[in-house]
């Protein structure tokens, strides 16, 4: 198998593909600019490619943050969003990345950034494998938590509704509210709220 022909296969397996993976089968990151200009690959970001064919469904742009930004967890709203227990639609992809990293300078696609650290940080990570790259994502339990953390920012209305939801479709139970609460500090503030669910 030729270098076009790797370069082919990994992006057909992991849908978006960066310099990094390239150079990591040995291969020169100039094969993707070539490829590129051949109309072989096409650009969905500043380095990221994907065939010009692929499918690309509502995670692409978790894809994509994931992608370019290794340690980020995506959060509140696009948490809520992928694991349906909300009516909100976000506009933009919410992420969490550990206090004291750099400021992440992308333009595409638009990002709510927050900051955490600690086991606020690190609790309640999922991978889940989309389009073939894993994806971090908060749990149901800690993003509900979460949106009770950040409620300056989502709105109290926001946990209400995922807090209920959540409780609904039983994709957490009371223990995982509670120890996620517990993590992020807001046991109290969630407390009446989680009485009133059960």
């Amino acid at each position: 198998m030729n270098r076009k022909q790797q370069i082919l296969e990994l992006a057909k397996k992991q849908s978006i593909i960066r310099a990094k993976d390239v150079e990591a089968l040995g291969i020169s990151r100039n094969y993707l600019y070539t490829m590129h200009k051949a109309g072989l690959l096409q650009k969905t970001a500043v380095g990221l490619y994907s065939l010009p064919n692929a499918e690309m469904n509502e995670n692409a742009n978790l894809v994509e943050v994931a992608k370019l930004l290794p340690n980020a967890v995506i959060c509140l709203i696009s948490a809520l969003s992928f694991h349906e227990i909300t009516t909100q639609i976000p506009h933009k992809i919410w992420i969490v990345v550990p206090r004291g990293a750099w400021r992440p300078q992308i333009d595409y696609p638009p990002l709510h950034l927050n900051y955490v650290s600690g086991p606020a940080y690190s609790y309640g990570v999922e991978e889940h494998v989309l389009n073939g790259v894993v994806v971090k994502i908060y749990s149901p339990a800690k993003t509900v938590a979460d949106c009770f953390k950040f409620r300056n920012k989502v709105g109290l209305d926001v946990g209400i509704e995922a807090l209920r939801e959540v409780w609904r479709t039983r994709k957490a139970t009371m223990n995982e509210l509670v120890e996620a609460a517990k993590i992020n500090r807001v046991l109290k503030i969630m407390r009446p709220y989680l009485e009133a669910t059960v």
